[in-house]
């Protein structure tokens, strides 16, 4: 299956892994729980966009997922993620990799949201949850976050795609993100960056972990750095396990500041998966922890919907 960034108008639910990998990543995660990372960036930023080749989609440059498949082999996939989801030809191995190799269609639709209904992220502090290629996170800090954190399940997705995006994109000169007509123009070839651009006082607000989210919210609340509670939290079909639902509702809750709030964005239903947006929504209220309103619907392919999350 194609791993290039996912036409927005099309149908796409993730696939999951094949019977034989779900079992053996089911005994795997009843022994452990993935734990959390905090991810230092170098000090040499060249070094992170070695070898990366670069594409452009809204004005965002990230990195060429297929070129990272092909190299990422040995020591830079210390998870074996690369391999396994190539080899069994899916988006999804539960409890080993969590789809972060590839950009799902539900970023561009936040993207959107954010740029149409003027969502306001100046001196805001944010966490993309979830982030993969860390498009949205990356969006924040154009649009003046004081401080935002990724975190993906997976450490290669952090070193390989996460942190290589936000270099790239966060550069000196604090490029605007494009509007919503830029995904109908034709993309700039790919390019490969000779030069880091990106600036240190923005990389200064950011920071990256990895891991399963119960553990990293136990990493960003007593940690030698603990972090004040987020202002907005961004996260992007996260929602496609009911299995995984009562952890990230515990983390939300646990990270969320008093009056901030969360945007989710998900398809209305995830063939195979069993997740979905109403599912969640019912799940929050037998919760009676937060309350939620669905302000976009996008009803182009699979039906989309943006949630908006905040605390009754």
């Amino acid at each position: 299956k194609s791993r290039e960034p996912a036409d927005p108008a099309a149908d796409s639910s993730p696939r999951p892994a094949p019977a034989e990998h779900r079992d053996e990543a089911a005994s795997k995660k009843n022994l452990c729980v993935k734990a959390a990372k905090e991810h230092n960036i170098p000090e040499e930023l060249n070094k992170v966009l070695e070898n990366k080749v670069m594409e452009t989609v809204l004005d965002l440059s990230y990195v060429k997922l297929s070129v990272v498949e092909m190299t990422c082999l040995g020591d830079a996939d210390s998870e074996g993620i690369v391999s396994k989801s190539v080899s069994s030809h899916s988006d999804l191995i539960p409890g080993v990799y969590e789809g972060g190799l590839k950009i799902w269609e539900c970023t561009f639709d936040l993207m959107d949201y954010f740029s149409k209904a003027e969502i306001e992220f100046t001196n805001k502090t944010v966490l993309d949850l979830g982030c993969g290629a860390g498009l949205l996170g990356i969006v924040a800090l154009r649009g003046g976050a004081a401080r935002v954190h990724f975190q993906d399940y997976n450490s290669t997705v952090i070193d390989e795609i996460t942190l290589p995006n936000v270099v790239a994109n966060c550069s000196s000169e604090g490029r605007r993100m494009g509007s919503g007509k830029a995904r109908k123009a034709s993309k700039p070839p790919s390019k490969r960056l000779r030069k880091a651009e990106g600036s240190p006082d923005v990389l200064n607000r950011c920071r990256f972990f990895s891991g399963e989210w119960s553990q990293v919210s136990q990493l960003l609340l007593n940690s030698n750095k603990p972090c004040s509670k987020y202002d907005i939290i961004l996260t992007s079909e996260t929602i496609y396990n009911p299995d995984y639902y009562s952890a990230l509702h515990d983390t939300l809750a646990q990270l969320l500041d008093r009056n901030g709030c969360v945007y989710l964005a998900s398809k209305v239903h995830y063939f195979g998966v069993g997740g979905g947006i109403y599912l969640f929504e019912k799940f929050i209220e037998e919760k009676n922890v937060f309350r939620t309103s669905v302000v976009k619907t996008i009803d182009q392919g699979l039906q989309r919907c943006i949630m908006k999350i905040t605390f009754k």
